[in-house]
Order: structure tokens, then C-alpha cells, then sequence
């Protein structure tokens, strides 16, 4: 058989230069550079010239049939793209096109059945379950840091993440820019500054404090004159106020950034997008509807995403290049240190608010009063309050001139902490 030579030569061609080499009129040298072939290539057509020298020839013939999926294979492609159909047909699911590569993936895991992609995209334009991509703008996106820790950017996506789930939930995540390891993901209804500090305290207490923080000028992360005051007169002026948000960026040595149009946190929104994608469709199939339910999910694919999935930008690995860099020493994560006079990391990591002690030695916050020792008339006392999820209380600690007065427990709601 004389491969793909059909493409360049015909049948008598190659028996013309076959014949003229038999004859000992050309050269070994000059036949293979003539058809572009190797020297154990040319014996073996040469082999098969000299079996049958009239029935020879270079056209590719197929010895059997095309390989045929088996009939379950070819049932659970079929069930999968109907699947798909479904998703992209309803109008409350962020979805609008088929995920060819999810349901080779699906088909692997779920149903230990190997598929490759074009198979499957080859069933879905037989069946009507192909849809055309638009056309999408070159990926020109490049690395600009040199260090894993010199920049973490820090987002939330709001979207209906369970369709059967019927609510939204916002997802909070921080990428590191340099490697694209995706150092924290979560879920949470509804979002407050205090998700936010909690996801940068396990960014901090895993991985180290990085250089610089990066987000977008939400009222969470900024203080924007114009948009965030209540007064006709505007006295303060962008960045005169920190949030919590800020206040805790600061207390960690951490620079703040900020995004200034939604084009330039194109670093953290392909993540969201391709999470989105995936989580959507696993949360659909499995028929999620919690929030517990849909963070294991969410789990799940975070794990894929660092340690199976190849980036578009830096063609690695994201885990494989965070730990080259730290092999290479280039990284800019520091370990952290709960600063003096503070005693705990619940001092920085919580919500602050600050009261003036009264004639009676009291304080009041949020209609609650509380009688402090160790203090004077007019002293200025800092709350900071850390809230616990779990059991529904918040710890209240208590300071006044690096001081440290005592620790009071209360429940969360009565902190209307949702407004922080």
C-alpha cells in the first residue's frame, strides 16, 4: 500500500520512477527526495511493485469498514445533546450554545465511555444539536506579572447557578495572575463585605499575604463619591473612606487595585465563564437545589480547573506553574503576622466600627448597650466583630488605645450585619 502518495503522484508516475530504479537509472538518493518519503518507505512500495507490477498502485484502500460506535455509546450521546437542547431552549439558564468538550467529559466519568470530541460533534449535526459559534474577537490577553502572589484578582458572579434551585447565588472568587490558580471559590446568598473578608482570610492564611488585591469599584471594595454618598453636597471625595473591604487590605500590608471597566478584569472572567458553563450544566443534570448541593459541584470543578485543565494564555497547567514559581523562588507571598497589639487574627480579619464611651461608661451599637471597664468619658472604642456562621452568634472584640478591653458574644441578627 503506498499511503497518501495519491495526493502528489499518480499510478504511473510512481511506476515510471520505480521502473527507471529497477533499471539502475536513478539513484536511491534522488527517488526518495522526488516523492518526499524515507528509505524504509520506499522498499516497502517497492516490495509491492515487484509482487504485482500491473495491479500496483498508490491510491488508499481501506481494508475494513469505518469503526461503528457501539449502539449504548451512541444512545447516551443522543441523551446528552437532547440534554443540552433543553438548557439552551430556556430562557433562565445562562446558556446559548452546546459544550461539545463537557459531554466528552460527562460521558468519561459518568458513563466510563471514551468519546472523542469530533465523534460527538459529528452526531450532534446528524441529529440537528449543532449550533454555529459566533465569530470571537483574537484572545490577545498575556501575563503581565512575573511573581504568583504579585496580583490576586477578586470578583463575584451573580447568576441562577442551579436552574432547578430557582434563586441566585453569587460566587465569589480570587484567581492569582501570574499562574491562574484559582485560590478560592464559594458560593453565598446573600453577598456581603463580610464574604469577602472571610475569602480573603483563606486566601491569606493558606497561601500567605500577596503583594496587591485586585477588583472592580464596587460599593463593597471602594468608596466612590457621587455614587456612594447621601448628600447633595458632596464633602468627601473618592477614596476618602475606606470600607471594610479596604480597611482589612490595609491591616494586611495588601495594595489595592482597582478595575476601572468591566473589559479590564478579562483575567478573572474567562474563569467565570468557563466555571459557569460547567457548573450550570452539572447542576442541571444532577438536579441541585441547595446551595450546599451546588458547592460540591462548584468544588468539583474548581479541582478540574487546577489540576487538569491547560490555560488558553499561559498553555500550563495553572497548580504546575504556581509550583514552578515557587520552586524558582518568584513568588511574592509573604507569611502572615497578626500585627502587635492585636492578639488573634479575628482582630484583622472582622468588621470595624468605632463608638465613644458615654457618660456612663457605655457604648451602644445597633440599639445594644455595653458597659466597659477600663475606660474614661469620650474614649473612642473599636468593635471588631467577627461573625459565626455556624452557630448564628457573633464574637465582639473590644479595644480602645491598643488595649485590649474583653470579648462579648451576641446573636448575628441583631448586627444587621447584612448592611455592612
Amino acid at each position: 500500500m503506498a499511503g497518501h502518495l495519491h495526493k502528489s503522484f499518480s499510478d504511473q508516475q510512481v511506476k515510471a520512477l520505480l521502473e527507471r530504479y529497477v533499471s539502475r537509472e536513478i539513484k536511491l538518493e534522488h527517488i526518495v527526495g522526488v516523492l518526499k518519503i524515507r528509505r524504509s518507505r520506499f522498499f516497502e512500495i517497492l516490495k509491492e511493485y515487484r509482487a504485482d507490477p500491473q495491479g500496483f498502485t498508490v491510491v488508499y484502500q481501506r481494508k475494513s469498514g469505518p469503526r461503528k460506535l457501539a449502539p449504548e455509546i451512541e444512545k447516551n450521546i443522543l441523551r446528552e445533546l437532547r440534554f443540552e437542547k433543553q438548557l439552551i431552549g430556556n430562557p433562565e439558564v445562562p446558556l446559548r450554545s452546546y459544550n461539545y468538550s463537557y459531554i466528552r467529559d460527562r460521558l468519561r466519568e459518568v458513563y466510563r465511555q471514551k468519546v472523542s470530541v469530533p465523534t460527538i460533534i459529528k452526531r450532534a449535526k446528524e441529529h440537528d444539536f449543532y449550533l454555529s459559534k459566533p465569530k470571537r474577537k483574537a484572545h490577545d490577553r498575556e501575563v503581565l506579572t512575573n511573581y504568583v502572589g504579585e496580583l490576586v484578582q477578586h470578583d463575584s458572579s451573580h447568576h441562577k447557578w442551579a436552574p432547578d434551585a430557582g434563586v441566585k447565588w453569587h460566587l465569589i472568587t480570587s484567581l492569582d495572575d501570574h499562574s491562574r490558580l484559582m485560590l478560592y471559590a464559594d458560593f453565598v446568598e446573600p453577598e456581603t463585605s463580610w464574604d469577602h473578608i472571610s475569602a480573603l482570610e483563606n486566601v491569606v492564611l493558606h497561601y500567605g499575604v500577596p503583594y496587591a488585591y485586585y477588583t472592580d469599584c464596587h460599593s463593597i471594595f471602594r468608596f466612590v463619591q457621587g455614587r456612594d454618598s447621601i448628600w447633595r453636597k458632596h464633602y468627601l471625595v473618592t477614596d476618602d473612606i475606606d470600607p471594610q473591604w479596604k480597611t482589612v487590605l490595609r491591616e494586611c500590608g495588601i495594595d489595592p487595585r482597582y478595575a476601572l471597566s468591566p473589559q479590564a478584569k478579562g483575567k478573572i472572567e474567562r474563569p467565570y465563564g468557563w466555571l459557569q458553563d460547567r457548573i450550570v450544566r452539572t447542576c442541571a443534570r444532577e438536579n441541585v437545589t441547595t446551595i450546599s448541593q451546588a458547592r460540591e459541584v462548584l468544588q468539583a470543578e474548581k479541582h478540574r480547573y487546577n489540576y487538569r485543565q491547560v490555560h488558553t494564555t499561559t498553555g500550563e497547567i495553572p497548580i504546575m506553574r504556581f509550583r514552578r514559581a515557587l520552586r524558582e523562588k518568584r513568588t511574592l507571598f509573604r507569611d502572615f503576622e497578626v500585627p502587635p497589639p492585636f492578639r488573634s487574627t479575628k482582630d484583622i480579619f472582622s468588621l470595624k466600627a468605632e463608638r465613644v464611651v458615654d457618660q456612663y461608661r457605655k457604648i451602644s451599637f445597633n440599639n445594644l448597650e455595653f458597659k466597659l471597664e477600663g475606660v474614661s468619658v469620650r474614649d473612642r472604642v473599636q468593635l471588631r466583630i467577627v461573625p459565626d456562621v455556624g452557630d448564628g452568634l457573633a464574637e465582639i472584640r473590644f479595644w480602645c488605645e491598643d488595649r485590649f478591653l474583653g470579648i462579648r458574644k451576641i446573636k448575628s441578627d441583631s448586627l444587621n450585619l447584612v448592611h455592612f
